[in-house]
């Protein structure tokens, strides 16, 4: 049995962060598994691990993101 795409993209949403990036890296790799762009954003994944470990960028909650973003387009 299949499960809805809704509820399943809340149970993942729902994830913590690293097992969230796990899963884009595998979703990405399940379109084109040798791609330049699958490439790309796992070097842009490890990247942004990088900066949130160092304490250079900090994570900010979904919600607020979202927010930021309208804010700045409307």
């Amino acid at each position: 049995m299949s499960i809805p795409a809704h509820e399943l993209e809340a149970e993942v949403l729902g994830l913590p962060p690293e097992d969230r990036a796990r899963l884009l890296e595998r979703l990405i790799e399940s379109f084109e598994p040798e791609s330049r762009v699958r490439d790309a954003w796992i070097a842009l994944s490890l990247t942004r691990e990088a900066e949130v470990k160092s304490g250079k960028v900090a994570l900010v909650p979904g919600p607020e993101a979202v927010a930021r973003v309208r804010a700045r387009i409307a």
